[in-house]
């Protein structure tokens, strides 16, 4: 048997799916699924017993969408809209019913202070260096976060030279796994062994790339890094593609993005760019998200369109 919830999560993860057509074809009234998305009615035994063989023959199982998608948002260089896309992504997803957990892995503590947590009491470092578990604080609806301050850069020696260091994310998710749809954990501008302890601990990893010269010179060195991940720690590592951010209407942007998506055609470049937009930075000096601080605006649409797009992506790797 199929439970409320799986339905729902199944029709969230599948946005293309028409909602009208599943009804038909399980033989429900019109309007029942769409009451029991907005939590207007509970779905019963006879409706959920009808979806099942319908929404299998989508592509549903049980254990399709049963451990939390862990994705590093990553680039080595600082500036290119890491933690900007960590937090407008998650807040996107959240904002489309989906459970996420954002993990600051960034000694700044950037993630954390847009969300408001300027000195957190309990922190990732906690967790990476002693017995505690991963700290999570919830932020709005649906979006929690584990932060960070300073304090984590102290853990990369601790983790260069401990037996196992770099695995200690990656172990303290194992119980957080089945709580969430989404983890994006924002990585810190170094391959360093925090990098590294990210990539481990992901399924998936999603790079933001500024289309400059300067930001692309480095890629390769990034994509390597990622390989030595593949090779020794985490063979199911996946690259979900290249997202442009900080985009500006110019020549120059312009002829980087031709460049990379032509020495770069293995890997997808996603059709959403995230433009250079003055509200990102005024939503970072107010310690909001994009949404909180101008949910109407320009930057908030593009990170919805992009969860959009990331979403259906995804149904094609699944």
């Amino acid at each position: 048997m199929i439970s409320q919830e799986l339905v729902l999560k199944f029709l969230r993860h599948n946005p293309a799916l028409s909602v009208s057509t599943v009804e038909k074809e399980s033989a429900l009234a019109k309007g029942t699924l769409t009451k029991a998305i907005t939590g207007e009615r509970n779905l019963n035994e006879r409706h959920l017993a009808a979806l099942l063989p319908v929404l299998t023959k989508y592509g549903y199982s049980p254990n399709l969408y049963q451990n939390a998608r862990v994705i590093s948002i990553i680039n080595h260089k600082g500036g290119v809209g890491k933690t900007t896309t960590t937090g407008s992504l998650g807040e996107a997803l959240a904002r489309k019913g989906f459970n996420v957990l954002l993990i600051d892995m960034d000694p700044q503590g950037n993630l954390s202070q847009i969300l408001g947590i300027d000195t957190p009491e309990k922190q990732v470092v906690d967790a990476l260096l002693k017995a505690d578990e991963l700290p999570v604080m919830n932020i709005a609806p649906n979006l929690d976060l584990s932060p960070s301050d300073i304090d984590l850069a102290k853990a990369e020696i601790e983790l260069i030279i401990s037996l196992g260091g770099v695995s200690r994310l990656k172990n303290k998710l194992v119980p957080l796994m089945e709580q969430y749809d989404y983890i994006l954990i924002d990585c810190p501008p170094s391959l360093n062994a925090l990098t590294s302890s990210a990539l481990i601990a992901s399924k998936s990893c999603l790079i933001t790339l500024q289309p400059e010269i300067s930001a692309v010179k480095g890629l390769n060195t990034l994509l390597d890094r990622i390989s030595e991940v593949r090779t020794s720690w985490n063979p199911a590592i996946e690259i979900d593609g290249i997202v442009f951010t900080m985009v500006k209407k110019n020549s120059v942007h312009d002829g980087v993005k031709e460049h990379v998506r032509e020495s770069m055609s293995q890997f997808r470049v996603f059709r959403t760019e995230i433009k250079h937009l003055v509200d990102f930075q005024k939503a970072q000096i107010e310690q909001s998200t994009i949404s909180k601080f101008a949910e109407n605006s320009e930057a908030a649409k593009l990170y919805r369109e992009f969860s959009e797009e990331f979403i259906q992506y995804l149904q094609v790797v699944k």
